[in-house]
């Protein structure tokens, strides 16, 4: 399949010394030749407020484990690391905290910010001398060192302080707490001044594989401080982490871990490896201006979706990259990276397309692999997923528990238990972008309430959105300000989208679009109406092994497949569940469905989105019908359905039963069990 890109104030508990500072400064000649400002200007943590269904899905988090990690699993519970103690100090608690601290902002949750503050607390007043951070290393607390830049070795891993510098920098946009600036500087003096004796790989490969998400950290505070030295670390730190610019450039790469299934070299083809490291060309081209970095990340995230990707619009994770065939596994930590990673790169390079794959990945992808109380979690998905079970399946993955495929709380690695909380939250932390002329644009479609200031004139505005997208096609601005605002509202209109509606108080106006951006530029008055309407038309998609799936918008459809949930436990990975379908599934649609998906497809609302609205299929809010016809002979083999083999023209030719049968499909995001990818069958 061909990819299509799509083408296709809280005052702060316990912070006794804060002091506000200016968060974005204004680009200005001091800084170096070199260095790109963002097309696109992330706004600070809780100018977004999520409403509607959007707000609910982060109130099932704080009510779930998002909000309650630490008091029910173990690992973050039990003298934490990050609080001083001796429990956990690698990667775990600073990712539930890389979800949870957006989560506490967005939803001004004061009891969740408290929880948090004490995390973060912890980590600022415990900052070494030498700017080294985290917990206390088995040197310091046994032999009572000191961790400087002459003997960083006596220091622990970089990985999971990478983690939490993502974690400050979000706590930074959301407070302007004074203490942070301080912090970053003298860790990343520190980290200048050991990387050559202490460099990047030094204790794992872990961090290798990742010095990306440092780098980017590093410019950051570039983009702040204007410190020179900062782009030499960034620059040092790059050349000794993983080479991924120059892979994801190069398709022998791609190619590679679409045929090798060994442990060679397997870190380079992890699929969460390769989620963060998506956006590595893009930061390479902040940093350099080098227009090849570009080229690098078009080349290969085009080369990964052609190679592995999947009809929910994530590549295939399990955990290595595993190639497109429908049965393949993706880890949840993968989706979650990717859309952090998509979301930098938008920002940096103001390629609209990847704002198209971001929606697709969240619509679909995300919500599937969750329980709808957000306290279970499946560690692998599997897009045409006939069964959830214990069993063996597909997975590049040593299996031997077998439990990489429920759904619960422990099973699989937990990576994904603790990692799982960012997806949501920076993706409402993403629907809007700040742009060059002081205006903003409306980048990924949910409903919100966006509060912040624009135009030459540093007008206060706020824009409520008002919409059930990514269910319906009609987004409704309103503009809220005390004195006129002259600026620049841009919609972003996806790539599927052919016809967009534009109305201003109620009236047409032409929508021109440039790079698949409609920009109003005019001076906006309180209480104008902005309508922005994206028909959305039924198509069907071509993916691995000649399968078809169908999709409308941004939302992919599958077979709607009744549930039967089985609980059992393991006695190591604690409750599961596994879940089976309450009917048939080996359906393959009529050929004439593909050649003609409008004519052949009908589309019906089945119930409204509420503001209690959860993904699931009682409240799936949309239903397409088609024709279908059974295969007999296609059957579970090793716990997953192997796609019918078909030839060239995309038709099955093996038996097919004489019946011709209506079936359902309901979006993806909302199922557990399904068919997505459908073998075509003779009319």
């Amino acid at each position: 399949m061909r990819y299509k890109m799509l083408a296709s104030s809280l005052t702060f508990l316990f912070c006794t010394s804060f002091k506000p500072v200016e968060l974005y400064q204004t680009e200005s000649s001091a800084i170096a030749p070199s260095y790109v400002a963002p097309v696109y200007k992330a706004l600070p943590l809780g100018a977004i407020n999520p409403k509607g269904w959007l707000h609910h899905q982060l109130q099932i988090m704080r009510k779930g484990t998002t909000g309650h990690l630490d008091e029910i699993y173990p690992k973050v519970k039990n003298d934490n690391g990050w609080l001083g103690g001796k429990g956990d100090a690698w990667e775990e608690t600073p990712y539930w905290l890389d979800g949870a601290v957006p989560l506490a902002y967005l939803l001004e949750d004061k009891v969740l910010q408290t929880k948090v503050l004490r995390y973060i607390n912890w980590t600022l007043d415990n900052q070494r001398p030498s700017g080294y951070f985290g917990p206390i290393t088995k040197e310091e607390r046994e032999k009572g060192v000191k961790v400087t830049a002459e003997n960083c070795g006596q220091g622990e891993d970089w990985w999971p302080k990478m983690v939490m510098l993502k974690v400050m920098h979000q706590y930074y946009t959301a407070t302007q707490d004074s203490r942070v600036i301080p912090f970053f500087t003298k860790y990343f003096n520190y980290q200048l001044k050991s990387l050559k004796q202490c460099p990047i790989g030094k204790w794992t490969d872990w961090a290798e594989s990742r010095g990306t998400e440092n780098v980017m950290l590093v410019q950051w505070l570039y983009g702040i401080t204007q410190d020179p030295s900062l782009l030499e670390l960034a620059g040092l730190i790059e050349s000794q982490s993983f080479a991924w610019s120059t892979w994801l450039g190069n398709r022998d790469w791609v190619i590679g871990a679409a045929t090798q299934q060994n442990d060679e070299q397997w870190m380079r083809r992890h699929g969460v490896n390769v989620a963060m490291a998506i956006k590595a060309p893009a930061i390479n081209y902040q940093r350099t201006q080098d227009k090849k970095y570009l080229t690098a990340l078009n080349t290969g995230f085009n080369d990964l979706m052609t190679l592995h990707g999947l009809p929910m619009g994530i590549f295939s994770s399990d955990e290595d990259l595993h190639g497109n065939d429908p049965t393949q596994g993706t880890e949840l930590c993968t989706i979650v990276e990717t859309m952090f990673s998509l979301e930098e790169i938008i920002g940096i390079t103001g390629d609209l397309r990847y704002a198209d794959a971001l929606e697709r990945m969240t619509f679909n992808a995300l919500p599937t692999q969750t329980t709808d109380d957000y306290y279970a979690k499946q560690y692998f998905q599997i897009a045409n997923q006939v069964q959830v079970k214990r069993g063996v399946f597909n997975f590049s993955l040593p299996f031997e528990r077998e439990m990489n495929n429920v759904y619960g709380m422990r099973s699989g690695y937990t990576c994904c238990l603790a990692n799982m909380h960012q997806g949501w939250t920076k993706f409402t932390q993403h629907l809007w972008y700040g742009t060059a002329d002081q205006g903003v644009i409306a980048m990924a479609y949910s409903p919100n309430q966006l509060k912040t200031k624009v135009g030459k004139n540093n007008t206060a505005v706020t824009i409520n959105e008002v919409t059930n997208y990514p269910f319906e096609d009609v987004i409704n601005f309103e503009i809220s300000t005390k004195n006129t605002a002259a600026f620049s509202l841009q919609l972003r209109v996806p790539a599927w989208c052919q016809a967009p509606v534009v109305k201003i108080n109620g009236q047409t106006v032409e929508a021109q679009q440039n790079a698949g951006v409609i920009t109003l530029n005019r001076t906006w008055k309180n209480k104008d109406k902005v309508l922005l309407q994206l028909p959305m038309e039924v198509t069907t998609s071509n993916w691995g092994r000649n399968s078809r799936s169908i999709e409308r918008g941004p939302l992919v459809y599958a077979l709607k497949l009744e549930e039967k949930w089985e609980k059992g436990t393991d006695e190591k990975e604690g409750n599961y569940w596994n879940v089976f379908p309450k009917s048939a599934w080996n359906y393959g649609l009529l050929q004439n469905t593909v050649k003609e998906p409008a004519k052949n497809l009908q589309v019906k609302n089945s119930k409204p989105v509420s503001d209690s609205f959860v993904w699931n299929l009682a409240n799936a809010p949309l239903e397409i019908t088609a024709m279908a016809k059974k295969i007999p002979d296609w059957q579970i083999v090793n716990d997953v359905a192997p796609q019918p083999v078909t030839d060239r023209t995309g038709i099955y030719r093996g038996k097919v039963e004489s019946n011709v049968e209506k079936i359902t499909l309901v979006p993806y995001g909302c199922t557990k069990v399904r068919i997505v990818a459908f073998p075509v069958v003779p009319n």
